[in-house]
């Protein structure tokens, strides 16, 4: 097996890059038949799970939480609790047909020093070399590019709407991450576009990130996400599915 593809999303809440991530699960199920696919939900509302139909038993979170006292209710050392949350990390793992899938969950209660967001990039660290193909579903914003939490990812993908807010926080991103994480490519993708056919930047770049793709209002997946159903029941020509193809292929992943 050769390197790695570690593709994380990210950008600001309301987006869709839960949605889009799911396409993303679905279309390389789809092209890489054989290849190993691990679907990590980073952010604490575990909405991927909803959208790749997934029953989340235990999140790597609560698994911290769990192991990080000892027996007389005293909090363990951080490379303690690493240690042992490591060896139980396997439970929080759902086997899927053709893919797995990992929930990190909330955020560090107080009292806890050891941050998930450390945690979260020793367990991405561990798991890299296992699989071929890693789609993370980061959360809103840059706390977790900030905190170095991605530092191993290969394609970057940002993800906004077409506001002038949405862009600015996906510019701001990728600042931090030209700094702080080590990624080989990074694109843009522009979701639920009121009008497609007015995004557009120079020399294909928006907010100086390479334009990858560009998805219109997609009905399907609206009614999709109203009825709580899965990436999978989607029709193949939905929108959402033919953008995530589109951005993949830019990126040199299809």
């Amino acid at each position: 097996m050769g390197k790695t593809t570690v593709i994380a999303l990210t950008g600001k809440g309301g987006v869709g890059k839960t949605s889009l991530s799911a396409a993303i699960v679905r279309l390389l199920m789809e092209e890489k038949k054989d290849a190993k696919i691990l679907a990590i939900d980073a952010d604490p509302a575990i909405g991927l799970s909803v959208a790749l139909g997934v029953d989340v038993r235990e999140t790597l979170d609560e698994i911290r939480l769990r192991v990080a006292k000892d027996v007389t209710g005293k909090l363990k050392a951080t490379e303690d609790i690493l240690a042992e949350a490591k060896y139980h990390m396997f439970d929080a793992m759902v086997e899927m047909d053709g893919f797995s899938f990992l929930a990190i969950g909330r955020p560090e209660s107080a009292g806890c020093y050891c941050a998930i967001n450390t945690y979260l990039k020793q367990v991405i660290a561990d798991l890299v070399e296992a699989f071929d193909v890693i789609v993370i579903d980061g959360e809103a914003g840059i706390e977790q590019i900030n905190r170095r939490v991605m530092e191993k990812v290969t394609h970057l993908i940002c993800v906004s709407d077409q506001s002038r807010k949405g862009l600015q926080i996906v510019e701001t991103i990728r600042d931090v991450a030209d700094t702080l994480v080590l990624y080989d490519r990074i694109g843009l993708v522009v979701n639920r576009a009121p009008l497609p056919d007015k995004v557009g930047g120079e020399d294909g770049k928006l907010a100086g990130i390479p334009l990858v793709a560009v998805i219109g209002q997609d009905n399907a997946m609206t009614e999709n996400d109203i009825e709580g159903k899965s990436v999978f029941e989607l029709p193949a020509d939905a929108g959402i599915l033919q953008g995530a193809r589109q951005a993949l292929v830019n990126m040199g992943i299809l």
